[in-house]
């Protein structure tokens, strides 16, 4: 194979060129604040438990109101073991929280942001679905 010289190599379109980007006028063109690697590990570990549908559902319907598992059973349409193991890994991760009321244990979430997560990841989804960008403009699916 024969040596390329810069002189041989064509020139890349201004758009590929790392010094013609340009940013969203909205955006800082600063890099965001570094995290410490035990909060960016945490956040991780926080999104996985929230990787799964029927975490999502369960998050989505105690945003609502706190639900006692034969109320997610219902709502959900899933079986009993099944919600109770999602929502171990929920307990786990502290995204919900679990008070006893007589025999029936009511789950609640911990607090907002969580519920803020995966409404803004559903709604991404469901732009997604429709062809849709987020900011009302249409996606190419090609």
């Amino acid at each position: 194979m024969p040596a390329v010289s810069p002189e041989s190599t064509p020139a890349r379109p201004a758009a590929d060129r790392p010094e013609d980007h340009v940013h969203s006028p909205e955006r800082a063109a600063q890099p965001a604040p570094a995290r410490d690697q035990q909060t960016l590990h945490e956040a991780g570990e926080l999104l996985r438990a929230l990787a799964a549908p029927v975490r999502i559902a369960i998050v989505l319907q105690l945003r609502v109101a706190d639900r006692c598992v034969h109320e997610l059973v219902e709502s959900l349409g899933v079986a009993q073991p099944l919600i109770s193991q999602h929502l171990r890994v929920l307990k786990s991760a502290g995204v919900v929280f679990g008070e006893r009321h007589g025999r029936e244990v009511v789950y609640r979430l911990v607090d907002e942001h969580l519920a803020h997560i995966v409404v803004d990841a559903v709604a991404h989804s469901e732009e997604l679905a429709r062809g849709s960008d987020g900011n009302g403009e249409e996606t190419d699916t090609a």
